[in-house]
């Protein structure tokens, strides 16, 4: 069962999406391939939660942060229906790393809520909730008492912009774990080259035919922060779970061997 996006704003605890009355699941506007059905995910799980994430209704175009159009409107299947912020900060790795901290926060598990700067530091969210404020200079962070204590939504999102201020591909692909067999890929899986810049995408949907092939979706930001969408792949939406060699999507190639996970927590 995937929890809707009413449920969780029913819970209060959801993120300000949908936009719109029109959006529709990933899981109720996406079909599977011919011969294919999505796999069992745990009801509350991550990947049940990424299945429910909004779809935008048609094919729009994807937007900048800023209002302009991208340039590339080739790229994309499908527009989640997901907010960008004004501000140039949630682009590949931020995007991911976005929806691992909001599916936390929906589920009440801000205890291990944390990510690490690219420096390696730990900043976890009980901190900044706490009222502390990582400084960072240089290599160092240090931490000051900036603030007074705010475990609210809007408090959330100001850490998130921290995060994506001072961390990106080279710390999420170093602080993410190995997938020791890429054919059994799963739903929140990422595929991850660190660098500067590097880039990330996350898998938000995968499905299985009867021998145990799957397919799998991907969804991705890029730059500059722009609306996260579907990547289209030759055959759709859905691309072929090879395990091996590369994976070419339509702005990035990646190996299958940058194919990482999460842990329970972000910061190992």
């Amino acid at each position: 069962m995937v929890m809707s996006v009413l449920a969780l704003l029913l819970l209060g605890a959801a993120p300000p999406w949908p936009t719109t009355a029109t959006s529709t699941a990933i899981a109720a506007r996406i079909p599977p391939p011919e011969g294919y059905t999505r796999i069992a995910v745990e009801p509350g799980s991550f990947g049940a939660w990424l299945r429910a994430l909004p779809v935008k209704v048609g094919r729009p175009q994807v937007m900048l942060f800023d209002g302009r159009a991208k340039r590339n409107q080739e790229a994309h299947a499908y527009v989640l229906d997901v907010d960008v912020g004004p501000k140039d900060l949630q682009q590949c790795a931020d995007f991911v790393m976005r929806l691992f901290a909001e599916y936390q926060w929906s589920v009440n598990a801000t205890d291990r809520l944390c990510f690490r700067f690219t420096s390696g530091d730990r900043v976890p969210w009980s901190r900044w909730a706490a009222g502390d404020r990582p400084v960072a200079r240089g290599n160092k962070v240090s931490w000051s008492k900036g603030a007074r204590a705010d475990a609210s939504y809007g408090s959330f999102r100001r850490y998130l912009d921290a995060v994506f201020n001072y961390a990106g591909t080279f710390s999420l692909a170093r602080d993410l774990g190995a997938v020791a067999d890429r054919k059994k890929i799963a739903l929140g899986d990422v595929f991850i080259q660190g660098g500067f810049p590097g880039h990330a995408v996350v898998v938000v949907d995968v499905v299985e035919d009867a021998a145990g092939a799957r397919r799998f979706m991907i969804a991705q930001s890029f730059m500059p922060a722009q609306d996260p969408h579907v990547l289209m792949s030759p055959e759709g939406a859905w691309y072929r779970a090879t395990g091996e060699g590369d994976l070419d999507t339509p702005e990035w190639t990646f190996r299958w061997t940058d194919l990482k996970r999460f842990g329970a927590s972000a910061c190992p």
